[in-house]
This record gives structure tokens, C-alpha cells and sequence, in this order.
């Protein structure tokens, strides 16, 4: 298994700006941001007038990971478009600091691209596919995709992100599901899947109050995505933004579970330069596998 570093092509709606001292500042479109960071360690790079002169700030009001409130300068809309690497899509202010867009995922997605023209109309899962940038994008590419999330705003957010990018005429199934439930309904159903992604939480519920642990519940969820694959997959990818596992656990683990397919696993890290330093800010963790070596670039 190889470890690599992956850093997503340059987006002209966005920039990292600086980072340090426990957060980020970044541009999105018109709008700059400042939001909690806990990776971002160091100093920053940029003076304190910078950061005061972000058109908003959030700021937690319980716990590094809980709800908080965002603290506009300037008055700023309730959603604004953004060009996300050619597909468009819209940010909002979430109470839970995030805008919708996770710029790391581009990192793959023309590795997605050139897996998906390798075959017509592939079949393509997205498990916990938030906002949908990844499902427009394999959709856009010639996939038919499943896009399967337990958050109905966030799926409501996709469909209009769809809308935007005018992609309506793309094959996309949204469902508001939890996502074990769905896997096992599908296994019984017979169905497969030529590519499979995951961005699971660390800690997430279901529609129904379901409990989603990525410790205890990822292996098994692993080994049932294989088994709903087609008997000639392209791909499985998996992101994580759990900071207690490194990318050599859902490497090993995503190369255990692969064993039966003749293919490779690459694993590693996600990170964002920064547009001042070029110091790369660590976003994510990943592993994908895939039946032809040195299947992502970055």
C-alpha cells in the first residue's frame, strides 16, 4: 500500500488564505471567512487586520465540535453562488460552521472522472453524500448515481446545487435514508455498483435516530460496500475527518476487505495550500482502491 499526499487542482471561487492559532481564513466567491481550525497549530502568516477585516467570523458557544455563531461584519446573504472546480453550487453560514463545500474532495475528482468514461453509464454509490458535490460531479462525468445522506435539508441543499449546475437531466437517485439500512435493503434487493464513495462522520444520526459510530460501525460497512460491488468494480474511495485513526487504519483496513479483487489501495492525506506560504493545511484522511495502479494523481 502507498501513502500520499493529495492537494485539490486550484479553484478560482476559492482560496485558503492563512491559517494559525486555531482557525482559517478562506474566500469563498466574494466573502471571506474565518472559522475554527483545530489542526492549525502554528502561527499565522498574515497580520491581525486580515482576520478583523473577514466579512464574517464563527465562533463556537459549546465544545470544539458543537454548534456556534457566525458574526457577519457586513451583511451577507443567506446563500451565495460558488464555481466548485465546474460544477456550481451554493454556500450558506451553518450553525455548525460549515459552508457546504469541502474543496479537499477535489483532489479526486478527476481520478473519479477518468474511473467513470472507462465505462458507459456506470453505476455510482454516494454514501453520506452531504451537499452533493462529488454525486454532480460523477453525473456530470456519465454515471448513474445513488446518492444516499440521513440530513433532509442536506440532501434539499444537493438538489438545488443540482438545479444550479444545471445538471436536472443528469440520472440522480436522492434519498434520505440511513445508510447501514440502505446497504443491507440493497444486498437483499441484488443490486450492485461499480464505484462506491464514502465520507462518513466520525459520530452521526439517522433519520430515525439512528446511532453512526466510525469506529465501531466502518468495518462492517466496508465489507457489505464490497459486497455490493460488480463483479468488474472501478473503485472505492473513502474520506475521513476522524483525527484518532490515521490513513494507514482505513488503508488497512480498506485493503483487507478488498483482498478477494485484484487491485491497489492508495491511502493518505487531504490538505489545502495556503495561497501565501504554500504550507499545506491538513484536511482529511482517504483510501481508495482501485483495479489499476496509481490510480490517483496529486
Amino acid at each position: 500500500m502507498e501513502l500520499r499526499l493529495l492537494t485539490p487542482p486550484h479553484w478560482t471561487d476559492y482560496e485558503l488564505l492563512d491559517s494559525g492559532h486555531g482557525a482559517k481564513l478562506e474566500r469563498f466567491g466574494p466573502y471571506v471567512l474565518a472559522r475554527p481550525e483545530t489542526q492549525a497549530i502554528w502561527s499565522p502568516q498574515l497580520p491581525p487586520t486580515a482576520w478583523q477585516r473577514a466579512d464574517a467570523t464563527f465562533r463556537r458557544t459549546r465544545g470544539d465540535e458543537g454548534p456556534g455563531e457566525w458574526h457577519s461584519h457586513r451583511p451577507l446573504p443567506e446563500r451565495w453562488q460558488l464555481n466548485a472546480n465546474g460544477v456550481r453550487c451554493w454556500v450558506r453560514l451553518t450553525p455548525f460552521r460549515h459552508t457546504g463545500v469541502f474543496p479537499e474532495h477535489s483532489a479526486h475528482w478527476e481520478w473519479l472522472a477518468q474511473q467513470v468514461r472507462r465505462r458507459n453509464q456506470p453505476r455510482a454509490l454516494v454514501l453520506f453524500g452531504y451537499t452533493g458535490l462529488s454525486s454532480l460531479h460523477l453525473a456530470r462525468h456519465g454515471a448513474h448515481v445513488t446518492h444516499v445522506d440521513a440530513s433532509k435539508p442536506a440532501v434539499r441543499w444537493a438538489q438545488e446545487n443540482q438545479a444550479l449546475a444545471e445538471l436536472t437531466d443528469r440520472p440522480i437517485r436522492w434519498l434520505i435514508d440511513d445508510v447501514g439500512k440502505f446497504v443491507a435493503r440493497e444486498l437483499r434487493r441484488g443490486n450492485r455498483y461499480d464505484l462506491i464513495l464514502l465520507d462518513p462522520p466520525v459520530f452521526g444520526r439517522g433519520p430515525n435516530g439512528e446511532i453512526w459510530r466510525l469506529h465501531e460501525q466502518l468495518p462492517t460497512l466496508l465489507a457489505q460496500c464490497a459486497r455490493l460491488l460488480s463483479t468488474q468494480p472501478l473503485g472505492v474511495l473513502v474520506c475521513a475527518y476522524a483525527t484518532t485513526i490515521s490513513a494507514l487504519t482505513i488503508g488497512n483496513l480498506l485493503a483487507e476487505i478488498m483482498a478477494p479483487f485484484a487491485g491497489y489501495v492508495t491511502a493518505g492525506e487531504l490538505a489545502i495550500p495556503e495561497q501565501t506560504t504554500r504550507r499545506l493545511l491538513p484536511t482529511a484522511i482517504y483510501a481508495v482502491w482501485s483495479d489499476r495502479e496509481l490510480a490517483v494523481s496529486g
